[in-house]
């Protein structure tokens, strides 16, 4: 049986205005406050535990099946910065994610309970959440069909996890408010991205091309905050991948956004909130980053650059983010304007009816719903060793797939025509029971001082996101350098490539999901929102986005059984003992230890390594520390015992002395009742 399009579109809406979240946040609901003159702000930072499972379950990033956690390198944490206007009582939420996207159903549930908490003052229009995206945070906190195939099914622990530590870090910058003010900063950054796509990037006219020497967007921007006389945050802007560690770790961790980040924070370590928390937060936030890698080298299959130690990439990588970002934050200057603004409305980007003035030969267009083409599935070539989608790969399923009820869909002519030249690999907007990926999607616009954020839910590349600039610049009449392409915001769709991209189907445009015209259909509903904010009008909401909440959501892995201690031992022995050291060398400690998904630990931690202080002991680093690992194994032919390897590296400049591991681990029965423990190795020294 064939279904026309005008059924399937019709279907589409009607499913999507009747499952939709109603609620408590209009996107437009409230009348755009007009901008303020002056230059001071209540300003509040807070900072969440976003960290998730870290063992037995999948990540998220490079959609790969076999890539499961085994433990965790760095904790995964998400910077909230919110921005009052004094003089107008507008506000602004912008909220930095370090995991590899910021799902729609993610993005809706923290709006809910922002709602339930703090009413109307935080809703749709005025809160942005964004991603790193980086590779490797947990898996399965989707609740879209498409982006939990890999995990196996939706895991809830997960997306608890994510969903609390984004409400976390809001409700603590709101009750941080303070009198404060913002600087504006620039910079540039030529050795910490290239593009992986350069064929593509090679069909776009030579004046787009012409903005970016080297075909990169080097554009490094930053925010500096401040109470009274103090700093208390910053948000650095740059567009690179966070693919640095690659497909083949399996450890929890943030990637290069993360490592930056970790260096700034631990470099204004002196001062700390009562709660503990550090006083100073830096968010290393994207931009258009589609066609931008951080393995400098663009060898296929072979990501390296500029070392070949994917390790080592990534804190070289962090470490030049973190210094242009210090660089452009000494250099910050007061804005001209002061005051913020924000304005969003959802569009249904499956059926966007494009004018001519946006394509590129002028003639009309539209989208089509959501389709992944086969040149997806060859993975991006330059951050992977292995190849994405295992479940589409020759001989191999995935039971989530059958479960769903299977990838075949009716794909009619009109949307092959949409998609082309694109060979279809998976209907994603059309599969059963309902699309797998969201296709009503929100986009923003938020303005910070002089700063303009054009924040869309997807991976533009760097020619997509100026085209869509250009437009928000002239509609607003700011000059271009004070608009951002924020992408991975508010929700996930894949790629967005130029019209001419799309057509070598590389990686990126075979992700491009709504067809060749993708493009042209953000431009045009990103000039009609910035016109709408330029002429204080209200844009209204748009068509309500999906409830992913309701539904069928598959947990296809087995149940975790209750833990055993390893044979012949007790919950804390300590199976292998540290040796003594120096600066550089690797120290580990084995632990008859627990499953680590009973207890994240969250804001807490899993171990210490302490320093003997006297009679007493320091900790002095802990699993959120770049020189320390956590491995989570079973022994053989044990397959409800857990042995847990803590590994630390010795920083160079630690202090010679006596030195010892404390794990802490939490044991569950077959009752599904907890008991905490802890192990301690023996004294080593460090000369």
């Amino acid at each position: 049986m064939t279904v026309s399009r005008r059924s399937v579109l019709a279907g589409t809406a009607a499913a999507a205005m009747a499952a939709g979240v109603t609620a408590a946040n209009p996107a437009g609901a409230q009348p755009l406050r007009h901008q303020a003159d002056d230059q001071g702000y209540l300003i509040g930072c807070g900072i969440g535990d976003i960290t998730g499972a870290p063992a037995g379950q999948g990540m998220m990033g490079y959609s790969e099946a076999d890539q499961v956690a085994t433990g965790l390198l760095s904790r995964c944490w998400v910077r909230a910065y919110i921005v009052v206007d004094r003089v107008s009582g507008d506000r602004i939420a912008f909220v930095t994610a370090d995991n590899a996207c910021l799902f729609q159903s993610v993005h809706l549930e923290v709006l809910q309970r922002l709602a339930r908490r703090f009413g109307n003052l935080y809703t749709e229009r005025n809160v942005n959440i964004n991603a790193t995206h980086n590779h490797n945070s947990c898996g399965g906190t989707a609740r879209e069909y498409a982006y939990s195939l890999a995990a196996y099914g939706f895991q809830s622990n997960s997306f608890e996890a994510e969903v609390n530590g984004i409400v976390t870090a809001i409700g603590q910058a709101h009750d941080r408010l303070a009198p404060g003010t913002i600087m504006l900063g620039h910079g540039e950054l030529h050795d910490a991205s290239a593009n992986r796509s350069r064929v593509a990037f090679e069909l776009d006219p030579a004046p787009d091309k012409a903005v970016f020497p080297g075909a990169v967007d080097p554009w490094v921007t930053v925010l500096r905050l401040r109470q009274g006389g103090r700093d208390v945050g910053a948000i650095t802007w740059f567009a690179t991948h966070g693919t640095s560690l690659t497909d083949r770790n399996t450890l929890i961790s943030t990637d290069n956004k993360g490592y930056a980040s970790y260096r700034w924070e631990h470099d204004e370590m002196g001062v700390r909130h009562g709660d503990g928390q550090p006083h100073f937060l830096a968010a290393f936030a994207q931009t258009n980053a589609g066609d931008m890698t951080p393995n400098l080298n663009c060898i296929p299959m072979h990501p390296s650059g500029p070392t070949e130690n994917n390790r080592l990439n990534c804190t070289i990588i962090g470490e030049r983010q973190y210094r242009a970002g210090r660089a452009a934050f000494a250099s910050a200057r007061a804005m001209s304007r002061g005051g913020v603004d924000a304005v969003a409305h959802y569009v249904n980007m499956a059926d966007v009816a494009i004018d001519g003035s946006y394509t590129p030969d002028g003639k009309s267009a539209r989208t089509a719903p959501a389709m992944m083409g086969a040149s997806a599935m060859a993975t991006s070539e330059e951050d992977n060793w292995n190849s994405q989608l295992s479940f589409l790969q020759e001989g191999d399923t995935n039971p989530m797939v059958a479960a769903l009820g299977g990838i075949d869909a009716p794909i009619e002519q009109w949307m092959r025509d949409v998609q082309a030249p694109k060979l279809i690999a998976a209907p994603l907007g059309i599969l059963p029971p309902r699309p797998w990926n969201p296709q009503v999607l929100m986009i923003q616009i938020m303005r910070i001082g002089d700063l303009i954020l054009a924040c869309g839910p997807a991976e533009y590349t760097i020619v997509a996101g100026l085209r869509i600039r250009r437009l928000v610049a002239d509609a607003l009449g700011v000059p271009l350098e004070h608009v951002l392409m924020q992408g991975y915001s508010n929700g996930y769709s894949q790629y967005v490539t130029t019209p001419e991209e799309y057509v070598s189907q590389q990686y990126e445009g075979g992700e491009t999901q709504f067809g060749r015209w993708t493009l042209p259909a953000y431009m045009q509903e990103f000039d009609r929102l910035a016109r709408a904010l330029a002429a204080r009008t209200d844009p209204g909401r748009g068509p309500a986005p999906l409830d992913w909440a309701s539904g069928p959501q598959p947990n296809l892995l087995p149940p975790v059984p209750p833990d055993v201690p390893v044979a012949g031992r007790a919950f804390g022995d300590v199976l292998t003992q540290p040796s003594n050291g120096v600066a550089g060398q690797t120290i580990a400690a084995e632990f008859c230890g627990a499953h680590p998904n009973n207890d994240f630990h969250t804001g807490g931690t899993y171990f210490e390594v302490q320093r003997a202080n006297g009679a007493d002991w320091q900790r002095i680093q802990d699993d959120n520390d770049w020189c320390t690992e956590m491995h989570w194994r079973r022994p053989d032919g044990q397959p409800a015992a857990s042995i847990v390897r803590i590994q630390w590296t010795v920083p160079n400049g630690t202090l010679a002395g006596r030195y010892r591991i404390r794990y802490t681990g939490d044991s569950r029965d077959v009752a599904g009742e907890r008991t905490r423990f802890t192990g301690t190795s023996t004294e080593f020294t460090v000369a």
